[in-house]
């Protein structure tokens, strides 16, 4: 992709070319002012008393470290999906961490870094504090005990990313600004790797939705060097007065949940799940049925381009979509039945009885099982009706409506609801980033779209000028996986729920195909989680210990060969 057109994101930034080769990664690090000024202050914590599993554990605490020399500036006053909120910390409250050590892991450099980012739908996520002072935690059901309880040094990563208002007014957060952030944060970890406790080569990401999708981004792109300018630009470490990368910002694993990724494609996939079947109109959810039509009309050709194929070798097209789907969830009923004697699936005609959680306490509905067919007694799969399936899932929440994710602009639409206010400069509240959205966009005067610039979507991106296919591609791990350029993450856990309707099952499949076919990835666990909506950290004890099983593999991160 062209890096001119990332500039003009990242004014400070001016080299019009960084080409970076591997071994530039490989190379000792020179500590520079600008790292010097990121560097680690060991005694600069505050101790905590928590219980988890009801035994005492000190934590300390390194509060809000700032991993850039450079932070963007933001307003006091900032929106997010919870509504309106005042910052304290407006200097760097979006690009610093939380560092958590318990006490088993004072001394300890070889434990893992349980790298927690927390952007929900992509929105800019402000520092947090997941460990507080007497706090109890159940190991077995909090993935933040779980990891205390194994010893692991516990960071929470702010990031800024859309929704974001800057100290100007300005829209910093917009791509690529959470994977740089995020890979800056590792940069952070890296140059401090020596005086930290815990060890930057067993680095495990842990996201959920936009989260997931930054993980598996973060986890995709590892050492890619398109980042550097924006690196740069934010003072991240390791980046030297040329321009050059001298420090790695790989990861050791990923544990995704429900990844809201693929975005320049993700309407496409979803408006072809949604109505191959015509789940939309056996719904009621089919407002714009000639605008789903035309979307889903241009999966095939997608799909086709990916040329990935199933764990058996068969090819994965629109042709073959919904078959894999049914064995992705029929292999998802038949590992819950199997991991539990009391683990019942209802019979045809008897109810799931489905308890979800909300702003105003849980609530418990009944859905009529009319699409799955199982022997319990066996713990078998006898059969599964897709249409009734698909029905299913979409019942269990509306589905979103045409464009799902590009849909900002379109049908006059002028709210911040989808994931438009991810793309275009910092001074422009959005742009639409797929062909549709673009060629459809009907809001006079927003800058977007043919209506605004008499430019088509491909007359448009064909300009030497344009940002938001760069966007698009540097937010994309499918751009990166098994490419000879970026160091991807040996180690992936992923998953989506078998009732999650807020992306397409087809994104977390691809991506798993895409996956299992990069050399560089030597532990792949991706399933269909059993009943499980748009959620994450549902399998705390299977998750934990999948990541056990891959530090414990891969021996000792202070071993002279020590890199993946």
């Amino acid at each position: 992709m062209a890096v001119a057109g990332s500039l003009a994101l990242t004014a400070a930034v001016t080299p019009a070319s960084f080409a970076v080769g591997s071994a530039q990664h490989e190379r000792v690090h020179a500590v520079d002012p600008q790292d010097a000024a990121l560097a680690f202050d060991s005694s600069a914590y505050t101790t905590l008393s928590v219980t988890v599993d009801g035994q005492p554990v000190n934590v300390r605490w390194y509060k809000e470290l700032c991993y850039v020399a450079h932070p963007v500036a933001s307003a006091a006053q900032q929106s997010g999906i919870g509504g309106s909120t005042t910052i304290d910390n407006t200097r760097c409250g979006y690009e610093s961490m939380n560092v958590f050590v318990p006490e088993s892991a004072f001394g300890n450099q070889r434990t893992p870094i349980y790298f927690a980012v927390n952007n929900a739908g992509w929105m800019a996520s402000y520092i947090k504090a997941s460990v507080t002072a007497g706090a109890s935690y159940d190991s077995t059901t909090s993935n933040v005990g779980a990891a205390l309880k194994a010893g692991y040094v516990f960071v929470d990563v702010a990031n800024r990313s859309r929704g974001l208002v800057g100290a100007d007014g300005s829209a910093p957060g917009k791509a690529p600004a959470a994977v740089v952030d995020a890979k800056a944060a590792v940069r952070y970890l890296r140059l401090n790797d020596a005086v930290m406790p815990g060890s930057a080569e067993r680095i495990v990401v842990n996201g959920t939705s936009g989260g997931g999708a930054l993980s598996s981004a973060l986890g995709a792109s590892g050492n890619e060097s398109e980042y550097d300018p924006y690196l740069a630009a934010i003072g991240a470490a390791g980046i030297d007065t040329a321009g050059h990368s001298t420090l790695r910002d790989d990861v050791f694993a990923v544990n995704a949940y429900c990844p809201i990724t693929d975005l320049g494609n993700a309407d496409v996939a979803y408006e072809w799940l949604y109505n191959i079947l015509r789940t939309r109109d056996a719904t009621g959810s089919n407002a714009h049925p000639a605008d789903a039509a035309e979307i889903a009309a241009r999966f095939a050709a997608y799909e086709k381009a990916l040329n990935l194929r199933n764990p058996d070798g068969s090819p994965l097209t629109a042709a073959t979509m919904l078959a894999a789907i049914k064995g992705e969830v029929v292999r998802s009923a038949e590992t819950y039945l199997k991991a539990d004697p009391a683990h019942t699936i209802p019979a045809l005609g008897e109810d799931f009885v489905i308890t979800s959680g909300g702003p105003g306490g849980p609530t418990t509905k009944t859905y009529v099982n009319d699409w799955i067919d199982v022997d319990n007694a066996a713990d078998e799969v006898r059969s599964v009706d897709m249409a009734k399936y698909l029905k299913f899932v979409a019942t269990q929440a509306v589905l979103k409506p045409t464009p799902a994710f590009d849909g900002v602009g379109v049908h006059g639409n002028t709210t911040s609801g989808t994931e438009t206010n991810l793309f275009g400069p910092y001074t422009q509240r959005y742009l639409n980033y797929t062909e549709f959205g673009w060629d459809h966009n009907d809001v006079a005067g927003d800058g977007s779209g043919l209506d605004d610039t008499g430019l088509t979507w491909k007359q448009y991106t064909a300009k030497k000028s344009t940002i938001v296919d760069d966007q698009l591609h540097l937010i994309d791990p499918m751009d990166f996986v098994g490419t000879a350029t970026a160091d991807t993450a040996p180690n992936w856990y992923v998953r989506n729920g078998t009732r999650d309707r807020d992306t397409s099952f087809i994104i977390g499949m691809n991506l798993d195909r895409a996956l299992g076919s990069d050399p560089q990835v030597r532990d792949l666990n991706f399933q269909l989680a059993w009943n499980q909506p748009h959620a994450g950290n549902y399998d705390v004890p299977e998750a934990m210990a999948w990541i056990a099983k891959v530090v414990n593999s891969a021996g000792d991160p202070l071993a002279p060969a020590r890199r993946k």
